[in-house]
C-alpha cells in the first residue's frame, strides 16, 4: 500500500510540473510572438508624445508668459492630458521592460540579443526623456504669481503620500515563514517599488521646481505672495515664505531618502528570506525522497518469525548495508535543521506547514534510525539464538528427558531430567558403547577392533561417504591449513555440509542432526578427551577419511598427502603426526596395547627402516609399508574386510556349529581337507576334535574361486607332510610386528 501511496504522490508530482511546464512554454511562445507588436506600438506613441512635449514646452518658455495668467491655464490643458497619458502608459512601459529583459536572457549568446538591447535601451531613453520634459513644462507653467501656494500644496501633498507609502511599507511586515508566503510578498513590493520608481520623476521635479522659485524670485515679488498675516513687515514675510518652503522641500527630501532606504532593506531581506526557504525546501526535498525511499525497503521487511533460518544472515547483511546507506542523512537532517535555524536568527517565523514538515521529517529520520537498529537487533538475536553458529538445529539430535546443552567454549553437553545428570556424550553414544561390550568375547584384538569401529561406521552414517564427497566438503570450507585448530562451529558446518549432502543422496537413511552430534561427539572423545573445543584440521580428517567409503589405497594416498611436503616427500616427524591421529581411534576403544601401544616412534622407525633409512620416503614407499599391514595400523585394513565380508555368502559349512551356507568371513583350514569354520567359531576360539588353533588357516572375506580351491588344495597336501614340530617353529603373523613396550587397556570407556 505505501509502495502505492508513493508512486500516486510521485507521479502527481510529476504531471504538476509537467502541467507548469507546459503553461510557462505556451506564456513564452505567446510573449515572443506578442512582444514586438507592442513594443512598435508602444514607440509609435512615444513618438507621437515627445512631438506634442516639444511644442508645449516650447510655449511654455516664452517670455512673459508667467504674466499671463490666461496663457498658462491654456498651456495647463494640453500638458494635464499629455501627463495623464504618460501615466496611462507606466504600465505598458513596466510589462515591456520586463518581458524585453526576460526575452533577452533566452536570447544570451545569438546574434539577435545586441539588436533588442539597443531597441530596449532607446525605449527606455526615450520614456526617461518623456518625464524629464513634461516635469519640465509643469515647472513652467507653475512658476507664476500662484506658485507659491501651490508648491505649497504640492509639497503637503507629497508629504502625506509619503506617509502613506510608508505605513504600506510597514504592513508588509513581518517576512512570511514559507517560500510561497515570501514570493507573494516579492510580488506586491515589486509593485510597490513600480510605484515609487513612477513617483520618482514628480518629487525630484517639485523639488526642483521649488529651488528654482527660491532661487528666482526676489524677496519683494515674494513679499507680495505671501498676504497674511498683515502685521509683519514685508522682509519678514518673504523670509517666512522662504522657510516654509525650504522646510517642506527638505522634509519631503528626507522622507523620500528614507523611504528609499526602507524599500531596499526589504528587498535585501526578501531576497535573503526567498534564498534561505528555497534553500530549505530543496534540502526537506531531498531528504524527504531518500526517506521514502529507505521507508519502502523498511516497509518490505517480513516479520523476523517469519524468516527461514538459513536466510537469517542474508538479511543482516541487507540491513546492514541499508544502515550503511542512510549513515549519510545525517548530514541532510542537520542541513535541514541548521537551515531553520539560521531563518530563525534571520527573525523569520517558519510557517505552521514548515515547521509541520521540520518536525515530520526528524521523528521520521528517528523512527527509521530506531526500526533500523531494532531489526539489526532482532535478526542478532535470531541469528545468535537459531542461526548456524547457535547449534540450534541441533538440538532436536536428543528427545525427552534429554536435553541438549552448550558450554561456553561451544562444547555440547546433554542433561537428563529425569535422573538430574549431565554427561558429555549423547545418549545414542552411550547406546553404542554399551552395544560394543557383546564383541569382547572376539579373541582376536584386530577383528574386535574392526567390528567395533564398523558398527561405529555405520552408527554414524560414514559407511555412505564417499571420498570425493568429503574432500569437496573439506574444500567449501577451506581445510587446507593441517597444522590450524578447529573450533566446535567449524566442525559442525563441515559436518552439516557432509551430511547434507548425504541426505540427499541417501534420504531414508541419514538424520542430519543426529549424525553432526553423535559423529562430533566421537571425534571430541578421540582427539579431544579434555573437552577444550579444538581440535586439529589433521585429526578432523584422519577421523572422517578413515571411516569414509573408499579402497584402503586411495585414503593411504589421501592421509600421505596432508603431510607429505609440496614436493611429494615425508619426514619423520610428518609421519609420525599422521600415525599419532590413527593410533588414537583404536585407543579410543580402549584396544590400543594390541597395536603396539600409544607410543608411534617404533611404528616411524620401522617404516624407515623398510626405506633403507632414507630421510624422506615417498608416497609409493609408504603405501608399500602400509601393505604388510603394520601393527599399529592392521586395525584399518581389517576393518575393511569386515565391511567386504558382511555381505559375503560361502557355500560351505561351519565344522563346528554346523551353519551352512557360511555368512561373513569363511575360514578354511590349510592342515585338513574340507575343513571350514564360520568367523563366530573362529573368533571365539571354538575348534573341532583332532584340529588345533596353530594349525595354518586362509581367511575369505568373499566367496572363493575355483583358482583359489586348487591352490589351497595344494597347500593342505603339503602340510599333511609337516610335523607339529614344524607349524610351532614357523608361525604364521598377520601383520608387521613392531617392537615397543605394551600399554595397558585405555579404561575411558
Amino acid at each position: 500500500h505505501m509502495i502505492t501511496e508513493n508512486i500516486n504522490t510521485s507521479w502527481g508530482n510529476i504531471h504538476k510540473r509537467v502541467s507548469e511546464q507546459e503553461a510557462a512554454l505556451e506564456e513564452t511562445h505567446r510573449l515572443l510572438q506578442q512582444f514586438p507588436l507592442d513594443l512598435e506600438k508602444f514607440l509609435s506613441w512615444i513618438t507621437e508624445a515627445e512631438t506634442t512635449a516639444n511644442v508645449l514646452q516650447d510655449a511654455s518658455r516664452k517670455e512673459k508668459l508667467l504674466e499671463d495668467s490666461r496663457g498658462v491655464r491654456e498651456l495647463m490643458k494640453p500638458w494635464q492630458d499629455l501627463q495623464g497619458e504618460i501615466e496611462t502608459h507606466t504600465d505598458i512601459y513596466h510589462n515591456l521592460d520586463e518581458n524585453g529583459q526576460k526575452i533577452l536572457r533566452s536570447l544570451e549568446g545569438s546574434d539577435e540579443a545586441p539588436l533588442l538591447q539597443r531597441r530596449l535601451d532607446n525605449m527606455n531613453f526615450k520614456w526617461s526623456e518623456l518625464q524629464k520634459k513634461s516635469l519640465n513644462i509643469r515647472s513652467h507653467l507653475e512658476a507664476s504669481s500662484d506658485q507659491w501656494k501651490r508648491l505649497h500644496l504640492s509639497l503637503q501633498e507629497l508629504l502625506v503620500w509619503l506617509q502613506l507609502k510608508d505605513d504600506e511599507l510597514s504592513r508588509q511586515a513581518p517576512i512570511g515563514g514559507d517560500f510561497p508566503a515570501v514570493q507573494k510578498q516579492n510580488d506586491i513590493h515589486r509593485a510597490f517599488k513600480r510605484e515609487l520608481k513612477t513617483k520618482e520623476p514628480v518629487i525630484m521635479s517639485t523639488l526642483e521646481t521649488v529651488r528654482i522659485f527660491l532661487t528666482e524670485q526676489p524677496l519683494e515679488g515674494l513679499e507680495k505672495l505671501y498676504q497674511e498675516p498683515r502685521e509683519l513687515p514685508p522682509e519678514e514675510r518673504a523670509q517666512n515664505v522662504t522657510r516654509l518652503l525650504r522646510k517642506q522641500a527638505e522634509e519631503v527630501n528626507a522622507e523620500w531618502d528614507k523611504l528609499n532606504l526602507r524599500s531596499a532593506d526589504w528587498q535585501r531581506k526578501i531576497d535573503e528570506a526567498l534564498e534561505r526557504l528555497q534553500e530549505l525546501q530543496e534540502a526537506a526535498d531531498e531528504l524527504d525522497l531518500k526517506l521514502r525511499q529507505a521507508e519502502v525497503i523498511k516497509g518490505s521487511w517480513q516479520p523476523v518469525g517469519d524468516l527461514l533460518i538459513d536466510s537469517l544472515q542474508d538479511h543482516l547483511e541487507k540491513v546492514k548495508a541499508l544502515r550503511g546507506e542512510i549513515a549519510p542523512l545525517k548530514e541532510n537532517v542537520n542541513r535541514v535543521n541548521d537551515l531553520a535555524h539560521q531563518l530563525t536568527t534571520l527573525g523569520i517565523q517558519l510557517s505552521p506547514y514548515n515547521l509541520s514538515t521540520l518536525e515530520d521529517l526528524n521523528t521520521r529520520w528517528r523512527l527509521l534510525q530506531v526500526a533500523v537498529e531494532d531489526r539489526v537487533r532482532q535478526l542478532h538475536e535470531a541469528h545468535r539464538d537459531f542461526g548456524p553458529a547457535s547449534q540450534h538445529f541441533l538440538s532436536t539430535s536428543v528427545q525427552g528427558p534429554w536435553e541438549r546443552a552448550i558450554s561456553p567454549n561451544k562444547v555440547p553437553y546433554y542433561i537428563n531430567h529425569e535422573t538430574q545428570t549431565t554427561c558429555w556424550d549423547h545418549p545414542k553414544m552411550t547406546e553404542l558403547y554399551q552395544s560394543l561390550a557383546d564383541l569382547n568375547n572376539v579373541r582376536f584384538s584386530a577383528y574386535r577392533t574392526a567390528m567395533k569401529l564398523r558398527r561405529l561406521q555405520k552408527a554414524l552414517c560414514l559407511d555412505l561417504l564417499s571420498l570425493s564427497a568429503a574432500c569437496d566438503a573439506l574444500d567449501q570450507h577451506n581445510l587446507k591449513q593441517n597444522d590450524q585448530p578447529m573450533d566446535i562451529l567449524q566442525i559442525i558446518n563441515c559436518l552439516t555440509t557432509i551430511y547434507d549432502r548425504l541426505e540427499q543422496e541417501h534420504n531414508n537413511l541419514v538424520n542430519v542432526p543426529l549424525c553432526v552430534d553423535m559423529c562430533l561427539n566421537w571425534l571430541l572423545n578421540v582427539y579431544d578427551t579434555g573437552r577444550t573445543g579444538r581440535i586439529r584440521v589433521l585429526s578432523f580428517k584422519t577421523g572422517i577419511i578413515s571411516l569414509c567409503k573408499a579402497h584402503l589405497e586411495d585414503k593411504y594416498r589421501y592421509l600421505f598427502k596432508q603431510v607429505a611436503s609440496s614436493t611429494g616427500f615425508c619426514d619423520q616427524r610428518r609421519l609420525g603426526l599422521l600415525l599419532h591421529d590413527s593410533i588414537q581411534i583404536p585407543r579410543q576403544l580402549g584396544e590400543v596395547a594390541s597395536f603396539g601401544g600409544s607410543n608411534i616412534e617404533p611404528s616411524v622407525r620401522s617404516c624407515f627402516q623398510f626405506a633403507n633409512n632414507k630421510p624422506e620416503i615417498e608416497a609409493a614407499l609408504f603405501l608399500d609399508w602400509m601393505r604388510l599391514e603394520p601393527q599399529s595400523m592392521v586395525w584399518l585394513p581389517v576393518l575393511h574386510r569386515v565391511a567386504a565380508a558382511e555381505t559375503a555368502k560361502h557355500q560351505a559349512k561351519c565344522n563346528i556349529c554346523k551353519e551352512c551356507p557360511i555368512i561373513g568371513f569363511r575360514y578354511r583350514s590349510l592342515k585338513h581337507f574340507n575343513y571350514d569354520i564360520c568367523q563366530s567359531c573362529f573368533f571365539s576360539g571354538r575348534v573341532a576334535k583332532g584340529h588345533k588353533m596353530h594349525y595354518p588357516m586362509v581367511e575369505y572375506c568373499t566367496p572363493t574361486t575355483s583358482g583359489e580351491d586348487v591352490r589351497d588344495f595344494a597347500k593342505v597336501l603339503k602340510n599333511k607332510f609337516r610335523t607339529k614340530r614344524y607349524f610351532a617353529k614357523h608361525p604364521r603373523m598377520g601383520y608387521l610386528p613392531v617392537q615397543t613396550v605394551l600399554e595397558g587397556d585405555n579404561m575411558e570407556t
